[in-house]
């Protein structure tokens, strides 16, 4: 888990993997071929791995004393944004 302005948030492995995943365009289920084979998409599985290593960098500790005046970085609010929009990272 990590913390991001005094609220506590984990990664969704299982949706991340079926987030990367490509799916069979008429049965909506993962392509699959030989036992054990999984397709990824990887346009998707990069740009996911891009994301989380810019949320999981150790940066600043920001003071929460501050309250609005502390800064987060444009590409760490871009990815944690994007990241909880598809439901990757969730709130616990």
């Amino acid at each position: 888990m990590f913390k991001v302005l005094n609220e506590f948030y984990y990664l969704d492995l299982d949706a991340i993997e079926e987030y990367i995943q490509i799916k069979d365009p008429t049965s909506n289920m993962p392509l699959s071929g030989t036992p054990g084979e999984t397709h990824l998409n990887v346009i998707k599985y990069e740009t996911v791995k891009m994301m989380l290593e810019v949320v999981m960098s150790p940066g600043e500790d920001a003071d929460e004393t501050l309250g609005v005046k502390s800064q987060l970085s444009m590409p760490f609010k871009l990815a944690f944004n994007t990241l909880l929009n598809k439901k990757l990272i969730k709130s616990y």
